[in-house]
């Protein structure tokens, strides 16, 4: 089905290749021959034809992260890849190739037109990210299921769809499926849809239709649960109380307790159950609003200080940008008064004072930066201090909350061994009835039994530490990567980024200064 060259060796795209294109497609004449002299810069190219190449494998296309139209048709490639860095890509042409599967385009979420015309692909899926296609052509591939067009419902923006030439197209209702189940396409297989063909299709296909739109929303509703559920666990990690909705910890808390699930079916104790589950629920409650609380003062200081930092940043960019700007209106008429000086003293008098103004202009630039550094150290040390004040409220805090779990632990732990007791007595009078042969054999024996409770005691505070040394853990490396982000990754680098600019942008005047010189001479 695919274009194959039997009689010529595949190929792959190399450097070569790309600047052969790039040249034969670029200006022509005179201006052509300028590009050629002065390089060939692939971050400019808009648009690339690399068509009837016999390429096997696309490789290199990375440096051409401006390109917006790629064709590559008409040539061997078995696999869709090394476009990953195309995100401007809006026009794609990959038809007569040997594509089995429908991939590596995730990226390229800006793609309006795509054709994969004539290939192999049985498959339509893997095009998630591609909401913006208005034009997608799987003609002539090897889909036979009819039901893959269902999976095009999502993309919304489609106009116009060409599925020709595949085995499903042999179906009696191919064409008045396709017309229904994307009712909003324009044009199916090259033809416009006629109004009358797409209202009898509809009234033929309605109770279908109308089945399948239920079945989506039913769908759309559940993934709409689970998104809200998943950020809202999120936002419950973040405060660190996830642990605690609900009845998550009661329910932790036995887990792993095997004696504890045991001995929860005692005679005697149901009481106690139904009361250590209501305190141990309501100091969950209090654990997880009080990290939600707190969790929000944290946040709100920690986007005071962004903000901060920003405000900051942009008054020194503006004392900056006033003083490089001025400096320029003085090049600019110091540069223009120089074409008229015939004086080689005043010449040479005019460009001293220039130099003296631009390494005064220089000082000034790192007088600011300095001064901004300063002052986002102060801001900086603030910050810290505060941040670390609410960190230890909050953990303080959770802590105290936690030493309640543990005194109501013990408090059911007594209990637990009260009514355990009493049940080791009426077993050895031959009372006990109704119970799993698991509790008869614990019952049978005392040691055994204070051991079973003592055990299931143990797994509770050791529940309840874990958790509180998981969120100690856990907030001491939130704080640590946060500091680091902001000495290290942030002011550090910004700073550094800041002086190589300041430099770069001195040393561009005094080129400019020497070139001046030089044509002078």
């Amino acid at each position: 089905m695919s274009r194959l060259y039997d009689s010529i060796e595949p190929a792959v795209i190399e450097e070569g290749m790309l600047l052969q294109a790039v040249e034969e497609q670029g200006p022509k004449y005179e201006a052509g021959e300028i590009v050629k002299k002065e390089g060939i810069d692939f971050d400019y190219v808009l648009h690339l034809r690399l068509d009837f190449k016999n390429i096997l494998k696309i490789d290199n296309l990375w440096c051409f992260i401006k390109l917006t139209k790629l064709q590559l048709d008409n040539n061997v490639i078995e696999k869709i890849e090394g476009l990953d860095q195309l995100i401007n890509l809006v026009w794609l042409d990959l038809s007569f190739n040997n594509i089995e599967e429908i991939e590596g385009l995730d990226n390229l979420t800006k793609l309006t037109d795509l054709s994969l015309y004539n290939n192999r692909i049985s498959t339509i899926a893997n095009m998630d990210t591609l909401m913006d296609l208005e034009v997608l052509s799987l003609g002539n591939n090897d889909i036979n299921d009819l039901r893959m067009i269902l999976y095009l419902r999502k993309f919304k923006k489609l106009k116009m769809i060409n599925l020709a030439g595949n085995p499903f197209c042999e179906m009696e209702d191919y064409k008045t499926t396709v017309v229904v189940y994307l009712n909003w396409v324009e044009y199916v297989d090259y033809a416009l849809v006629k109004e009358e063909f797409r209202e009898n299709a509809l009234r033929k296909m309605q109770t279908s239709l109308d089945a399948l739109v239920e079945s989506e929303m039913k769908i759309q509703q559940k993934e709409e649960e689970q998104r809200l559920m998943r950020e809202e666990y999120k936002k419950d990690m973040e405060a660190y109380v996830e642990s605690f909705k609900d009845d998550l910890l009661y329910i932790s808390l036995y887990a792993d307790d095997v004696e504890g699930r045991k001995l929860n079916d005692m005679p005697g104790i149901a009481d106690e159950m139904i009361y250590f589950k209501s305190k141990i629920l309501a100091v969950s409650n209090q654990i997880f609003n009080f990290g939600t609380v707190e969790h929000i003062r944290i946040k709100d200081e920690v986007d005071t200080f962004w903000q901060c930092v920003e405000d900051a940043k942009a008054e020194n960019k503006e004392l900056s940008t006033k003083a490089f700007n001025e400096f320029i209106e003085y090049k600019d008429k110091t540069f223009e008064n120089l074409t008229f000086v015939t004086e080689m003293s005043e010449y040479e008098s005019k460009m001293a004072e220039f130099r003296k103004k631009l390494e005064e202009l220089h000082d000034k630039q790192l007088t600011y930066e300095m001064q901004l550094v300063d002052q986002l150290e102060d801001v900086i040390k603030e910050f810290e201090h505060n941040l670390r004040d609410l960190v230890s409220a909050f953990t303080e805090g959770f802590q105290g909350l936690l030493a309640n779990c543990r005194d109501l632990e013990s408090q059911h732990h007594e209990k637990v061994m009260e009514v355990a007791l009493i049940n080791v007595e009426t077993a050895h009078k031959n009372e006990v009835e109704d119970v799993s042969e698991d509790l008869r054999n614990l019952f049978m024996d005392k040691d055994t039994l204070v051991n079973a409770v003592t055990t299931s005691h143990e797994a509770h505070l050791l529940k309840i530490d874990h958790e509180e040394d998981k969120m100690s853990q856990r907030i001491k490396l939130w704080i640590k990567n946060l500091l680091k982000r902001i000495h290290d990754e942030e002011e550090v680098q910004r700073n550094r980024d800041r002086i190589i600019e300041i430099t770069n942008m001195i040393d561009h005047l005094r080129e400019a200064i020497d070139n001046l010189e030089g044509t002078v001479g």
